[in-house]
Formats: structure tokens, sequence, C-alpha cells
């Protein structure tokens, strides 16, 4: 199998996995778009870089005039596109790794009574929206709020009732 094949064998999977064209720059965006993912996934830095050459690389075959497989890639590089399919069909690629990771962080912290303040800040900045920690305390706080003001208002109560009956 020759680079070009390799190339279209991932842009392929990751086509069916986005539902989309181009799914290797959308696997790319999306890892790009997970600033934390090296802190979980000690290749993520390393295969960001190499699908991001890699993509240039086929660009260039397939675009610019004199760019060839010959002069643009070796064996190696062919082995490499072949490897990350196979990581990513055994779901041991750097996006799936990284999931599981954060599924593995969330059942330990759930089990143990909650998350660690970096890792609310961090499921929050990922998803965009409240972390449900977050959502959590603003309930407890909620809670609390109303329970103080029920007993500010039973106390208000009681002493207007004795000042009347009094």
């Amino acid at each position: 199998m020759n680079f070009i094949d390799s190339y279209k064998k991932l842009e392929k999977l990751c086509n069916e996995m986005y539902g989309d064209k181009h799914g290797v720059s959308l696997y790319i965006d999306e890892m790009i778009n997970t600033p934390v993912g090296s802190r979980y996934v000690k290749s993520w830095n390393e295969d960001l870089k190499q699908l991001k050459h890699y993509r240039w690389a086929r660009n260039q075959i397939v675009h610019e005039p004199g760019c060839t497989e010959t002069n643009m890639c070796n064996r190696d590089d062919i082995q490499w596109i072949n490897n990350f399919y196979i990581r990513m069909m055994s779901t041991s690629d750097p996006l799936a790794l990284y999931r599981k990771t954060i599924r593995s962080n969330r059942k330990t912290h759930s089990s143990s009574g909650g998350k660690s303040a970096s890792r609310q800040c961090d499921d929050s900045q990922q998803k965009g929206k409240h972390s449900r920690f977050s959502q959590e305390s603003h309930r407890c706080g909620v809670f609390v709020w109303g329970t103080i003001i029920a007993v500010i208002v039973i106390f208000l109560f009681f002493k207007v009732l004795f000042c009347v009956l009094g």
C-alpha cells in the first residue's frame, strides 16, 4: 500500500466518524480544540504534529506539480499512517484515550464524593458550560439560602403572633 492509499483509508475512517468530508482535518481540529489533551495522553503532541505533517504532505502530493510520493514520503510515513488507523480502530488513538481518561476520572471522583478544582475548570472549559459539580453547588446554595429565609419568615411570623396575642 502506498502513502496516498493509506491516507485515503484513514480519511475515510475519519469521514465516517464525523459524518463529513475532510475527516482528518476535523480530527486535527478536535485535538487542537482540546487544549488539555496533552495532560492526559502522553503521545498527544507528537500525534498532532504527525497528523498535521501527513495532511500537509498529502495536500502537496495531490495539488503541487512535481510533488510525488517518491520525493515526499518513505516507508516509515506509510507505516505511521497505517498504525494510526489501527489505533483508531482499537480506540487507542489520542481522542479515544482522552475520552476514556476523562470518563474514568469522572467515575473515580464521583465515587469519592467530588471533583478536584482543576478538573472542574478543565471540564467547563472543554464543554463550554457549567460542570455537574458547579450545578450541584448552585443547587446547594439555593437550598441553604431558601432555608435561611424560611427560618427568618417563621421567626417573624411567631414574633408578630406573640405581639398580637401577648
